[in-house]
């Protein structure tokens, strides 16, 4: 099938009404399916958004009729209990008919931290995202009740009574050897936002070889390249300061520090910026020699979401069909 082409609804950068619209313009448009970000904090101030992901994915599975849509991704350890997250994302699937992927992750502090509880160091993460994952898993599967009792989490006799017939098909996160095992026993998905194609081949030793893998590449398209590179640096200079970085920091102001002396260069080294449809596919050729199938683009910028849909349409997409399939 190639590597298909996915649009992504990045939550921090615009409003409810205006994300259904972009992934109603993203299907018009011709693009595979499309994913959304699930945050309470966008990462700077200058992006000035963050609308509730689950209720706005809910509007734009009824608003479309055939884009696949996928959390990109959920956390399910703190914010949001792991009973609740499967809930939520059976009742997306009967809303979407079939069309949702439940992308899972452990999160970041910038998001999880507003409910009090802290923030645990990351091996205690992901022994809570490893029970998490499995009792999703297990309550969107079960026909009957779910109970489990673990070091984390409790399910006292848990049951989804609408629950897709199909069931829900789940993605997990992967950043290391612990995480890409986890990935193995329990996803259907592989989730990189990297193309390490080490991630991917440990993924097929540990059980998901044939399965699907989903990357995240942003771009930044404008006819006029210096606004395209100044938008890139003011919206998205916190995207090179690596995931150990981004997990940690607790707000916007601990982004703005930690990016203050990134400069435009450093931004238009490491992401596409203007039209130049060869640079955005030469990008992702990295994603598809690493064995992705499937990678989303982020467009930066809330307001510049039609004027990339055109481009896309007329212009990127048959370059990417001839590249990749799809």
């Amino acid at each position: 099938m190639g590597m298909q082409l996915g649009y992504t609804m990045m939550t921090e950068q615009a409003g409810p009404k205006d994300l259904v619209g972009h992934v109603v313009g993203a299907e018009e448009a011709g693009f595979d399916f499309a994913v959304s970000s699930d945050h309470f904090f966008p990462w700077l101030d200058e992006m000035g958004h963050s609308p509730n992901a689950w209720v706005t994915l809910g509007a734009a599975a009824q608003a479309t009729s055939r884009i696949d849509l996928m959390t990109y991704v959920t956390c399910p350890i703190i914010r949001y209990r792991p009973a609740v997250v499967a809930q939520q994302a059976a009742t997306l699937q009967l809303l979407a008919d079939g069309r949702f992927t439940l992308g899972l992750g452990a999160g970041e502090n910038l998001n999880e931290h507003v409910v009090g509880e802290g923030w645990p160091p990351v091996a205690v993460r992901h022994e809570m995202f490893a029970e998490a994952v499995q009792i999703i898993r297990e309550l969107l599967t079960s026909d009957g009740y779910t109970t489990f009792h673990g070091e984390y989490y409790d399910v006292d006799g848990g049951r989804i009574w609408d629950r897709p017939e199909g069931g829900v098909p789940i993605g997990v996160a992967v950043s290391g050897e612990k995480s890409v095992q986890l990935a193995g026993e329990y996803a259907d998905v592989l989730i990189a936002t990297e193309p390490q194609a080490e991630l991917l081949e440990g993924f097929d030793a540990a059980g998901g070889a044939g399965k699907p893998r989903v990357g995240q590449m942003p771009i930044c398209y404008d006819t006029d390249r210096d606004a395209a590179v100044k938008r890139a640096h003011s919206l998205f200079r916190w995207f090179g300061l690596g995931w150990k970085v981004n997990a940690d920091l607790p707000g916007t102001a601990g982004f703005e520090a930690a990016s203050q002396f990134v400069r435009e260069e450093d931004v238009a080294g490491s992401i596409p910026c203007g039209d130049d449809v060869d640079a955005v596919i030469e990008a992702a050729k990295a994603y598809a020699d690493a064995g992705f199938t499937h990678l989303a683009l982020v467009q930066i910028g809330g307001d510049q979401q039609r004027p990339y849909l055109g481009w896309s349409q007329e212009s990127l997409m048959p370059a990417w069909r001839e590249a990749f399939g799809g």
